[in-house]
């Protein structure tokens, strides 16, 4: 996401943070530049204007001018402005003490509703909830279909209905939510290709009979300033709380995301950055900004490492490793927690200078898939105690994984590679003994280089 226009302003402040001293002329043409790069990420004409003179106003000031790294000072006003633009801090989903609560979904056809309704009812889940899913897009058969298979996959019950007027259905779901205990109602209404008088008078309608605790728009990243005027006419019209951007991850330039709280006044909520239905985040705006200047978003990895690893797993593998005990078993172990976290791509992307890497470094994502395929194709004896792996077992073990013989070698080195690795840690922690101890993941050894 936001490639193209990461690119375009890393290369444009890199210049700046390379100078001693800066003058006027030196931010004019920075900031032409950067216009430059925002309206070609496709955003909204008015808001580039606002932003780049917001920007030069507070760098052409003397406590820029003036200071020892004028660049740096620069880089920091263009990442507050940049999380300004996108809404400050982060606007939070908020659900009352009514039981149950009402979601209510909208947008147009083909933004990614449907999908956002079953992605919101997995994060709420997380979060402890009991969600309902409700099917109001009576036009649209494939879309009552597609909510019930989603609903299926997640295991959340799904409301279609016996009639045909999506007033009728939301009304009789929120009733059903109640006998069922379920806590929130997700309500997936209808959309149309374009903004009619009839989709509004529907979404009213809906809003009137069920009074939803909060409306939420769901705008397509990928049809950028299109995305942003159909959510100010539905701001105008419905009256929506925030928005959830689907498909942020397919768009490299992400002018839909940087205008729509400047254009329409309302917060982006989520962000979906993938297909399954675990891919929505809360939206932050300064972490964001800080991918799109390539200061990578550490907080956000951390807690994406928290949310996914198995607490008891790793606690175990850390005992493991101060006492210098370290087999393929518990490479294993370490390996598949860091697959629940993501592509290794999307990894890398949160870590500050991510973006300085060259545009030809290839991120082999199949060589985690390689390497849990050879160790799976071991035996229980040759993962406890690897130095028994002799030339035929390599031949097998090759041949069972679907790689070559030169793959296990490769993989059996990295390996090796990690055992010193722990025994270094377990020499210099004194054996554990008498340390206090410290909490906190261990790196997996060899994930540098794909082999």
């Amino acid at each position: 996401m936001f490639e193209s226009l990461s690119d375009r302003l890393q290369g444009v402040l890199s210049k700046l943070k390379g100078r001693g001293r800066l003058s006027e002329a030196d931010v004019d043409a920075a900031m032409r530049e950067v216009r430059l790069a925002l309206l070609e990420a496709d955003v909204n004409f008015k808001v580039v204007k606002e932003f780049v003179a917001n920007v030069r106003a507070r760098a052409v000031g003397a406590d820029v001018m003036k200071s020892l790294t004028p660049g740096q000072m620069v880089v920091k006003i263009v990442l507050e402005e940049l999380t300004s633009l996108m809404g400050g801090n982060e606007a939070r989903l908020v659900l009352t003490s009514r039981i149950p609560n009402v979601i209510m979904l909208v947008g147009l056809q083909g933004s990614g509703k449907t999908t956002a309704a079953a992605k919101l009812a997995s994060h709420l889940r997380k979060q402890g909830k009991h969600p309902m899913l409700v099917a109001c897009d009576v036009y649209r058969p494939a879309a009552i279909d597609q909510l019930e298979a989603l609903g299926r996959e997640l295991d959340v019950p799904v409301f279609r209905g016996e009639s045909s007027d999506p007033v009728a259905i939301a009304q009789a779901a929120v009733k059903d939510a109640v006998a069922r205990m379920r806590d929130v109602v997700i309500v997936d209404t209808a959309g149309r290709l374009h903004i009619d008088p009839e989709m509004m008078a529907e979404a009213s309608a809906i809003k009137r009979a069920i009074r939803p605790d909060q409306i939420i728009m769901v705008v397509d990243a990928m049809t950028g300033q299109d995305a942003v005027t159909a959510a100010l006419a539905f701001a105008q019209r419905v009256e929506f709380d925030g928005v959830i951007v689907s498909k942020l991850d397919g768009d490299a330039r992400g002018g839909a995301a940087l205008s729509v709280k400047a254009v329409t006044g309302k917060p982006i909520m989520f962000a979906s950055v993938g297909e399954k239905l675990d891919a929505l985040e809360v939206f932050y705006p300064e972490r964001m900004a800080k991918r799109i200047l390539g200061m990578g978003d550490v907080v956000s990895l951390i807690e994406k490492a928290q949310e996914n690893m198995d607490t008891e797993l790793s606690e175990d593998a850390e005992t493991r490793l101060r006492e210098g005990r370290f087999t393929l078993d518990d490479f294993l172990g370490q390996l598949r927690q860091l697959k629940k976290m993501g592509s290794v791509s999307d990894l890398l992307a949160m870590l500050p200078g991510a973006g300085r890497l060259p545009k030809d470094a290839k991120i082999d994502e199949s060589a985690l898939a390689r390497t849990e395929a050879i160790i799976q194709s071991m035996t229980v004896a040759e993962r406890a105690k690897p130095s028994i792996i002799s030339g035929s077992r390599r031949e097998r073990i090759a041949a069972g994984a679907g790689v070559t013989v030169f793959d296990v070698n490769q993989m059996l080195k990295q390996f090796a590679e990690a055992q010193k690795m722990v025994k270094q840690l377990q020499k210099m922690q004194g054996g554990g003994k008498g340390k206090g101890k410290r909490r906190g993941g261990f790196n997996m050894p060899g994930m540098g280089r794909p082999f």
